[in-house]
């Protein structure tokens, strides 16, 4: 498997005060390196150590000092990672090599208390896990705003084509107008021959003529402005009326948003400040309880040794094994002293008081998990609500806005009325001018010139309208040759859209896949008996969120075992041996670490705690997880290390 980080020559990792290490140095080199050891030999707090300078939080400070420090040279740069006491805390500060290792905590630092790993025992919820670290709220936002951008360009896109079928009856409309254009000059031409041969054979008089052209032209112009009037008049109209109605739309729109209630908005809001509220404190209550857990199992091993030395001192002894000895006996009713209280307490009893923390602990993760759910659809109903309420106060602007342009629209009515009032009056007068001079003698000739003045006036008429359709057209062809550009990114936006809608189910379904491919391939090697297959089916499930119900999917972990009569049935989690619990959740570990390729930043993949596996399957189960991680540090006893191949790395000192 190629990574983004190249295996080099190894890590150099310098420890001081972490866990039970007071000084050490450690080089691991690439692929396998094996912890070997007993109990209490400080190979948990070297993975601790690990997991701090790669920048996980889950490491603990040694008991009796105020600061510790990881330092790890990788790749020719030196990482470090420094833990000071502060108070009843600790701080974390340094350069470590993650910004976040949210991911690598879930996936690569698989011990014994990992989430991921303790999920399948638990029975916890397998598809949160995986789409924990997919900031899903995000990708729903951009979602939304591309849809929104989709939409718009597609009425664009409408318009464009729009345009381009109004087109082709435009030209056809230019043409007539040329045609129209053209016969109305040489009517006006052979009108003008007219006149020209009626002067040679009527010796009128010139000044009567010329008035009564005058009256012609005013005439014209009169009605001309007339004309432009009432179409204004007759625009403003229109316009009036369609504001009206998108007045009466805006205000029945109004009138169903009237139930948005701000007060749900404001107790919404608080319910998620409490919401967020009580997730921090789970949080924090399950940190506290994974580190006391922690503790408490390295007390056990013996890892702490000076405070084992502290109650042999208090026990008036110079020799802290035998107190070692009392707290790791493997009899039941094995004594020792206790480390917090200092009283006699029987091992029997600690481990009831550490699988009280741990089902604690379980408990807390679960509520924690319901917490996640209900802020969830509180958020869902905030959102929606606030959606409403912006809504409305739109509305209420743009129905304001379309008072005030009624009022504007009203005023010019009434105004264009009485401007065409007045223009129809002058015609009126103009015409009746024009009635009294062709009376006269010369009527013929005055005929002639009011037609041909007719004819100049109507010319004008239709050199005006072809202006205005080439003047469209233009318009048109501009916005039809947007169309390409408009398609071009709208199939942008449809291939984002297609690739965020399908990025969480992509993620889901490569996570099953992977889980059920390295999940077919251990059990063939690790031969676990009467178990034939073990799977992830990637369901959906009806779920209520806020008011609504909606669809989500599940992660549903199937075990199907072989009888003697070789009938394969479907088992359940809790009928699973330890061994195989411990497997699955492991593998399970894997497939998130390759879903999120978590190798491209963490170079270590970290295992713990596996003695509950036999030693030959372990040597499997880590020959299998080889492939996938640049290095792989894994603490194993003695009898368990001898069945690793001996080409992997032994570290026996820390």
């Amino acid at each position: 498997m190629q990574t983004s980080r190249e295996t080099g020559t190894g890590v150099d990792v310098r420890v001081s005060n972490i866990g039970g290490i007071e000084e050490s140095s450690v080089d691991l080199t690439p692929g396998v390196n094996v912890l070997v050891g007993r109990n209490a030999t400080n190979r948990t707090s070297f993975l601790q150590s690990l997991m701090a300078v790669a920048g996980s939080e889950r490491a603990t400070l040694k008991g009796d000092s105020e600061e510790g420090r990881v330092e790890a040279d990788l790749d020719g740069e030196t990482f470090t990672r420094v833990l000071t006491r502060r108070g009843d805390g600790v701080d974390f500060s340094g350069n470590p090599i993650l910004d976040d290792a949210e991911v690598a905590d879930l996936f690569a630092f698989l011990l014994e208390d990992n989430e991921a790993r303790r999920a399948v025992a638990t029975q916890g919820d397998l598809r949160e896990l995986v789409m924990r670290p997919v900031d899903t709220e995000a990708i729903n936002d951009r979602i939304d705003e591309l849809v929104a951008e989709r939409d718009r360009i597609d009425g664009e896109i409408e318009d464009a084509e729009a345009a381009g079928r109004r087109i082709p009856d435009l030209e056809e409309r230019r043409v007539e107008l040329l045609d129209e254009i053209e016969a109305k000059r040489e009517a006006l031409e052979e009108k003008q021959a007219e006149i020209d041969d009626a002067d040679a054979d009527v010796d009128e008089s010139r000044e009567e003529r010329d008035e009564l052209e005058d009256a012609l032209d005013d005439l014209n112009e009169r009605r001309a402005e007339l004309d432009r009037v009432a179409s204004r008049l007759e625009n403003e109209r229109s316009s009036l009326s369609s504001v009206r109605s998108e007045r009466e739309d805006v205000a029945g729109t109004l009138e169903e948003l009237e139930g948005v209630s701000e007060e749900r908005a404001e107790y919404l809001d608080e319910q998620v400040s409490s919401l967020r509220d009580r997730k921090r404190e789970l949080d924090s209550t399950i940190t506290q309880l994974q580190s006391l857990i922690q503790f408490n199992e390295e007390m056990l091993e013996g890892e702490h040794t000076e405070v084992l030395q502290l109650l042999a001192d208090d026990e008036g002894g110079d020799d802290s094994n035998a107190v070692t000895d009392a707290l790791l006996a493997g009899a039941e009713s094995a004594a020792g002293r206790c480390w917090t209280c200092g009283s006699e307490v029987s091992m029997e009893e600690i481990e009831e008081t550490l699988d009280t923390l741990r089902g604690l602990a379980r408990d807390k993760r679960q509520e924690r998990s319901s917490v996640t759910t209900e802020l969830e659809e509180v958020q869902s109903e905030r959102n929606e609500i606030e959606e409403r309420v912006e809504r409305r106060e739109d509305l209420e602007a743009r129905l304001e806005e379309l008072g005030e342009e009624i009022e504007t629209r009203e005023a010019n009515v009434e105004r264009l009325t009485e401007n065409r009032e007045e223009a129809a009056d002058a015609v009126e007068e103009l015409e009746g001018r024009v009635e009294e001079l062709e009376a006269g003698r010369h009527s013929a000739v005055l005929d002639l010139h009011r037609e041909a003045n007719e004819l100049q006036f109507e010319l004008n008429d239709l050199q005006d309208e072809l202006e205005d359709v080439e003047s469209e057209i233009a318009s048109l062809e501009t916005e039809v040759d947007r169309k390409s550009e408009l398609t071009e990114k709208r199939e942008s936006i449809a291939d984002e859209l297609a690739e965020l809608r399908t990025r969480i189910e992509r993620l889901e379904s490569e996570a099953v896949e992977s889980f059920n491919e390295h999940m077919e391939t251990v059990l063939d090697v690790l031969d676990y008996e009467n178990v034939s297959r073990v799977w992830i089916e990637r369901a959906t499930e009806q779920v209520r969120e806020g008011r609504r119900k909606v669809e989500r999917t599940a992660f549903r972990l199937h075990v199907i075992r072989t009888g003697a009569d070789g009938t394969a049935y479907e088992d359940t989690v809790d009928h699973l041996s330890e061994s195989e619990r411990e497997v699955i959740g492991l593998v399970f570990g894997l497939a998130g670490y390759l879903v999120h390729e978590v190798y491209e930043e963490c170079p270590f993949m970290l295992l713990d705690s596996l003695e509950a596996i036999d030693s030959n399957r372990i040597a499997a189960l880590v020959d299998h997880f080889h492939e996938y991680a640049p290095y792989i540090a894994v603490a194993l006893l003695p009898e368990d290390a001898q069945a690793l191949d001996d080409d992997y790395r032994r570290v026996r000192e820390i």
